[in-house]
């Protein structure tokens, strides 16, 4: 099968580089506490012996940022930093890594009365100085709030606009070396999202991924049909699979990453068969180091076996594993569960209903979902 690439600009990741002239490189991120570098650098070298041709970690604090310094001595693979929400943390971390990654919706925040412009050109003078490329991840669950109000109701448009005006930004800096994500957990979303920036923008590099795409192998097929529709017509340079499964298993992600590229190159397609609409869905976000507590796999797995015998009703459950993300992008879900160190958040909608400790959510959310289920019959 012959694929015409969309004609995206070249972008070198530490050893590698992105864009239509170069393979689609596949991406993983670590899931271990970064400040556990032992652990740590054995998960970003195990991803990287599989195959992976970016890692990325998370750092949130000071004391993230300084490990980073150790785990760079003790790999050879590309590495990609996640800023979370102090923006500042780039001036630690750029020394040690090849690429910054900064979600615009969390740059409000800190410093809230600074522009986003001026943080914006702070990160691309530090990505120059140090020899960074960037990428700009816009997510679903964490857009800023002032694009959210602008746009009202519409999904697309904020998460779209986001990612367009920080490109331009960017460019109007002089900086180019940067790559677009633009994520949500449905697929069908995130191929009309990129679809519409790949027509606006054909020249700027995408990277894929379906977030909370959760435990496989539904996890698997959610990506699959994204990456289908998206790579089948040229648009992607670099992916992401993200999937809900134990530590050791994150190699996985890279593996499956490369059988989908694979298979869509050789015409291998499945996904004629979209998501069922009418039935449960549960979406989940992969481990990360962001997660305070490991039983977070261990309840999403278990929330799966528990909803079984509600599967042929048209009900979203978010399962999220840490206090970053999870208040945001389970907001969109008809429940939605977000995990702290010792109890687990859950919503209906927006409204939350309370925190349980790990031993008792099952229950309550068993409680919850009968009531949801009698509501809508």
């Amino acid at each position: 099968m012959s694929i015409r690439r969309n004609p995206t600009r070249s972008v070198r990741i530490g050893s590698i580089h992105v864009g239509a002239e170069h393979p689609i490189a596949v991406q993983s991120m670590t899931a271990t506490q970064t400040q556990n570098i032992d652990a740590t650098v054995a998960q970003v070298n195990a991803l990287h012996a599989a195959g992976a041709d970016v890692v990325r970690i998370a750092v949130d604090s000071d004391k993230d940022a300084h490990a980073l310094a150790d785990i760079r001595r003790q790999t050879k693979a590309n590495l990609s930093v996640d800023l979370q929400e102090n923006y500042r943390l780039a001036e630690l971390v750029a020394p040690h890594v090849d690429k910054l990654r900064y979600n615009p919706g969390h740059l409000y925040h800190h410093e809230k009365t600074r522009p986003w412009q001026d943080k914006v050109a702070y990160l691309a003078g530090v990505a120059k100085e140090h020899d960074c490329a960037i990428r700009v991840g816009v997510n679903c669950g964490s857009v800023d709030p002032a694009m959210k109000a602008k746009y009202g109701g519409d999904e697309i448009a904020p998460i779209l606009q986001s990612g367009l005006e920080h490109c331009e930004r960017l460019e109007s800096l002089g900086f180019t070396r940067f790559v677009v994500s633009l994520k949500d957990s449905d697929p069908a979303t995130v191929v009309e999202i990129n679809q519409r920036f790949a027509q606006r923008r054909p020249e700027i590099p995408l990277h894929l991924g379906v977030t909370e795409a959760g435990l496989p192998p539904e996890g698997i097929i959610k990506t699959r049909i994204a990456f289908e529709q998206l790579i089948g017509r040229g648009i992607g340079d670099t992916i992401r699979v993200s999937l809900t499964v134990p530590n050791p298993r994150k190699p996985e992600e890279i593996a499956v990453g490369r059988e989908i590229i694979e298979d869509i190159q050789a015409g291998r397609l499945r996904s004629v068969v979209a998501l069922d609409p009418n039935s449960l869905n549960i979406i989940s976000c992969p481990s990360c180091s962001r997660v305070e507590n490991e039983a977070f796999v261990e309840l999403a797995q278990d929330v799966k076996r528990m909803t079984e015998y509600a599967k042929n009703h048209a009900i979203t459950i978010a399962v999220m594993g840490c206090r970053v993300n999870g208040p945001g992008e389970t907001d969109d879900a008809d429940l939605g569960l977000w995990c702290g160190p010792n109890r687990v958040n859950l919503k209906r909608g927006q409204e939350s209903l309370g925190a349980f400790t790990y031993d008792t959510i099952l229950d309550r959310l068993r409680i919850e979902l009968d009531q949801l289920i009698q509501q809508r019959s």
